[in-house]
């Protein structure tokens, strides 16, 4: 049974790299939304199912970045790619924060655009970010049990605060791709403030204790941006 295209928002205000982006997506079996502004973008997004988005960071109305908070804002999983001519680091870890999952700075080959894109829609496949069934998760050796609010290895119940399972659940829906601070702490502490940021290093630092048994685990610090709980199976 053929599988249905990929479906593809791409936003870029050039039209003519537009149109050659477009045409050569769509022969490679992509079904390609073509957008010519941040808010023409954001507009089909919230009209139509995306299973991934390209977002130029420079654009007329409404830039990639605003674009990219708002489809953010409407669903948290589809997948971002940033296109740029932008080479600054802050301007890389402002789209990383977010929500980016790829950035490509121009000018790049058409074929390292797809190749980046696959990447990502295969991480997506291998580690959906859905919600698990009866929100029970699978962590190396761990079992991780929501709704108990209880982590188990080997018999062994560690059971966890509200805060501590809302946390190891965000980032078990985002397993092996980075989870930002600021997506961390409006969900779990409501409110991004210093001190709500120490709170949650204190967390995470008690979440790795708890996990540092099984060292297939490992719970990392991805500098200016946030955390990674790796599986390496």
């Amino acid at each position: 049974m053929e599988k249905n295209p990929i479906r593809l928002l791409l936003a870029e205000d050039d039209r003519n790299l537009g149109s050659i982006l477009k045409n050569y997506l769509d022969a490679k079996g992509y079904a390609t939304t073509l957008c010519v502004n941040g808010q023409e973008a954001v507009e089909s997004f919230l009209r139509k199912e995306f299973d991934i988005c390209i977002l130029d960071v420079m654009m007329p109305v409404k830039d990639g970045f605003a674009a990219a908070e708002e489809i953010r804002a409407a669903n948290r999983k589809v997948p971002i790619l940033f296109l740029t001519a932008k080479t600054l680091q802050e301007d890389k870890l402002k789209g990383f924060e977010i929500g980016a999952d790829d950035y490509i700075t121009k000018p790049f080959s058409m074929e390292e655009l797809l190749l980046r894109m696959q990447a990502i829609l295969r991480r997506m496949e291998e580690n959906p970010k859905t919600v698990a069934p009866d929100n029970i998760y699978q962590i190396g050796n761990y079992v991780f049990d929501y709704n108990r609010q209880s982590l188990t290895l080997r018999n062994m119940e560690q059971k966890l605060t509200s805060k501590e399972a809302g946390l190891l659940k965000l980032l078990c829906l985002h397993a092996n791709d980075t989870l930002d601070r600021h997506t961390a702490l409006k969900e779990i502490w409501h409110a991004d403030s210093y001190f709500n940021a120490r709170s949650m290093d204190v967390y995470v630092v008690k979440l790795r204790k708890y996990l540092k048994d099984d060292p297939r685990v490992e719970l990392l610090n991805v500098h200016g941006v946030g955390f990674k709980l790796v599986m390496n199976i």
